[in-house]
Formats: structure tokens, sequence, C-alpha cells
């Protein structure tokens, strides 16, 4: 039951909120109409009471005004079937009849009558009740006719005493509101206005909820790039408050970037420096060897000082985006690194051609260094461009497969630049490819090698 409920909750804040407010219009509405039924099924007990009451209080005063020798004619011909009238010397209803009233189903309708007809003829004594069986009427004459034994139910039956002795005995039948709530009619109008709530509660919830799409997509921008504007600072109070404390967090982030850039940049200029007179005075080593030897660990230095303050510059993130044919940077690099290519001719994609191609190339290298050449696959399709490199080398342990793309990482301890490099060129690739929209994943291939999978945004 819970997992069947759940797939009915919708997973967006849009249609969780307006079937919430769905819900809440369809039971109020539903509430409306209960009552509005039975307070329409009452007020038409009650004028029906009134009518019939009206009308038996005028046919007993017009009787009693007409002499005794015209009284059956006059009830003859006010006898119609929606008001069976019988005229004689015993009541249809009788004494115990009057005592069980209050224990009938009628008993509200039965004494809405009975009041009424009390205040409009005071001075007579009045018996009433309501019945759902066709009444037999008392009366002088021997058969009252067809329609008083066939009466529809329920039929209020009433007996009021006349000043002469006698007996008005009649029969009417309670008809209850003959049009049905339940018709087109009454529910299209509840139905129109549903729809335009639905309609207009879509919009409004679209509306509001649209700061949280974009506080969303800006996350995912400042994931790629820390240097992005703002979020508009727009909408209800609580979604105005996030997107202010987003802004704040990535001004935060943004200086501490900018902080560590600088304080790289300001080593790396002042490591130049006696790097520099080292060189110098290395010149004057007389051992042609030894001078050999420290000129290149002071040429390695300032490489890997470089290196450092381009992956700390981050340049990809400030690199105009724009076409880049990644087919032909792809076919480029496979002509450097001794790799093979499979793939279009041409497929371009928006990004920064200097970022892109320095991240196929720091992937390309390791290739070459490690399992002399790659075989390069490019394709696209579902949305994004992948780039397959595999290679015949010995692969990376299992547990090392992410941990080679933390800066300054190598798998070869000797720190031997000739054997492991900076460490860096994977972190480069990376953080280049993620800064695209992609990623990168690294997998032995079962019959050996490694296998570098590359996705982007087509």
């Amino acid at each position: 039951m819970k997992a069947f409920v759940g797939r009915l909750w919708p997973d967006t804040l849009v249609g969780r909120t307006v079937l919430v407010l769905l819900c809440g219009l369809l039971l109020s509405q539903l509430a409306g109409v209960l009552i509005y039924s039975a307070n329409r099924l009452e007020l038409a007990n009650r004028l029906d009471a009134r009518h019939t009451a009206e009308r038996i209080a005028g046919v007993v005063r017009l009787v009693e005004e007409t002499s005794e020798p015209e009284r059956g004619r006059a009830v003859n011909a006010m006898d119609v079937p929606g008001l069976r009238i019988g005229w004689g010397e015993r009541p249809l209803i009788s004494d115990d009849d009057g005592d069980d009233i209050a224990d009938s189903d009628n008993d509200v309708g039965n004494l809405m009558i009975r009041d009424d007809l009390v205040r409009r003829l005071p001075s007579h004594e009045i018996r009433s009740v309501i019945r759902d069986r066709p009444p037999v009427m008392p009366s002088d004459r021997p058969d009252p006719g067809p329609g008083m034994r066939h009466s529809h139910p329920p039929t209020a039956l009433v007996s009021v005493h006349l000043s002469d002795g006698s007996w008005l005995n009649f029969a009417a039948p309670l008809s209850p509101p003959n049009e049905p709530l339940w018709r087109p009619r009454f529910f299209a109008p509840l139905g129109s206005g549903l729809l335009v709530v639905i309609v207009l509660s879509v919009f409004a919830v679209r509306r509001a909820a649209k700061p949280l799409a974009l506080l969303a997509a800006a996350a995912q921008r400042l994931g790629r790039d820390v240097t992005a504007p703002p979020v508009p600072v727009s909408g209800p109070r609580e979604v105005r408050a996030a997107a202010q404390a987003f802004n704040e967090m990535q001004t935060r982030l943004r200086r501490f970037v900018e902080d560590r850039t600088e304080l790289i940049a300001a080593i790396s200029h002042d490591l130049r420096t006696p790097i520099t007179r080292m060189k110098l005075r290395a010149e004057f080593v007389e051992d042609e060897e030894e001078r050999s030897k420290m000129l290149a660990d002071l040429d390695d230095m300032e490489e890997m000082i470089c290196a450092t303050l381009s992956f700390a510059r981050d340049d990809v993130a400030r690199e105009t985006r724009g076409p880049v044919d990644l087919a032909a940077v792809l076919k480029d690099l496979c002509d450097v690194f001794d790799a093979t290519y499979q793939g279009p001719d041409s497929l371009t994609v928006t990004g920064g051609a200097a970022g892109l191609k320095s991240a196929f190339a720091n992937l390309l290298e390791n290739a070459n260094k490690y399992a002399n050449g790659a075989r390069v696959t490019l394709a696209a399709g579902d949305g994004q461009v992948t780039v397959v490199a595999e290679d015949d080398g010995p692969g990376i342990p299992q547990e090392e497969l992410d941990r080679v793309f933390t800066p300054f990482y190598r798998l070869e301890t000797s720190r031997n630049r000739d054997t492991g490099g900076v460490g860096l060129g994977l972190a480069v690739a990376r953080s280049a490819i993620r800064k695209h929209g992609g990623d990168i994943c690294l997998t032995n291939r079962t019959g050996g090698g490694l296998r570098a999978v590359v996705t982007l945004p087509a």
C-alpha cells in the first residue's frame, strides 16, 4: 500500500503543491455539496408542509362557510389527486395514531404541518400523521376513489374536527424535490470552477517554484565555474533567503580560490628568483657532469612550479567558450601521441579549445608513457558525447582508480619525473572535463590494460 501511494505522490514540488491544493478544493466542494443537499431537503420539506397546511386550512374555512346541504358537493369539487378530501362522522386518524407520532420517522414534517394548522385554525381539534402506506378514507361515500387507494407515499394524513361535530379528512402526498441534485446543470459550474482553479494553481506554483529551479541550475554551474554570476534574489521569502545564502557561499568560495591562487603565484614568483640565481651559480661548477645534473634538477623544479601555478590558476574556468571541433582535436592528439582514432570526421561541442585539448593531451600522454599508445573512439548520442581511450598497459590497481585523480598523487612513489611526472596530469584532465559539465571514469579492461571514458554534454 505504501509503495502504491508512493507511486501516486508526485516527485516535483509543483506536482505535490498542486495535488494538495486539488485535494483540499475537492474536499471543501464535497462538504459544501453535502451541506447544500441537507439544507435543500430541509427547506423543501418545510415549504411543502407550509403549502399543505395552507391548502387544508383554506378548505376547512370554505367548508364551514358552506351550508350543510352543499358541503358534499363542495368537498367532491375540491377533491383532487394532489389533495384528497373526505367528509364523514369519524376521523381518519385515531387517538392511538396521534400518540405514536413521536416514534415516526416523519416526525419533523408532521410537527411542521400540525404547528402551522394549529396557528391557522386555533379553535379546531387537529390530528395529523405522516405515513408511507395508502390511507383508507372514512367518508359518507362508499368509495373515496382510485386516487385515494393508490396515493403515493409519503402522505400527510390530517383530520380536522368541524364545529358541527363532523370530520374533514385530508390525504396530501408530500413530494420531495423532483429534480435530482446530481445533475449536469448543478455540477457543470463546479467542474468549470475546479478546472479554472487548477490552471491558475499550476501557473502560480510554477512561478513560485521557478527561483528554486534557478538555484539548482546555479549550484550545478558553480561546480564548473566558481566565477559564475550570482543567483537573482527573487520569489518568496524562504527562496530569497536561500538564494542570498547561496550567493554569499559563492562569494566566499571565490575569495578562497583567489587567495589560494595569489598565494601560489607569490610563492612561485619568489621561488623563480633563487632558482635563476642557482642556475647562474651552477654555470661556474667546473665538473661538467655535476653541472648538468644541477641544471636538470633546477629545470625540473621550475617546470613543477609552472605546472602547479597553472593548475591553481584554473585557466580552463577563465577560458572563453565557443564551438570546438572535438574530432579534429582528438585526431591531432592521436598523431602526436601515437594513438589510433575511430569516429566521425567532425563533431562540434561547446567549450574551451585549450581546456579540452589539455585534458585529452594528459590522458593520451599517460597512455603513451605507460602503454605505448592507445585506441580512441568518439561517439555521440542520448544528449552527450563519449570519448573512450583504451590501452594495453599494466592497468591500475582497483583501489587506486579514483585516487590517481588527486593532485600530486603518483602510483610511482620514487618521485622521479622520468617515471612518474609531477602528478597533476589526471587531476588537470578531470578538472577541465568537469568544468565543461562532463566527467572521467577509469576502469581496468578484462583482457588487460586501462579504459578511460570521458563524457561531455552534447
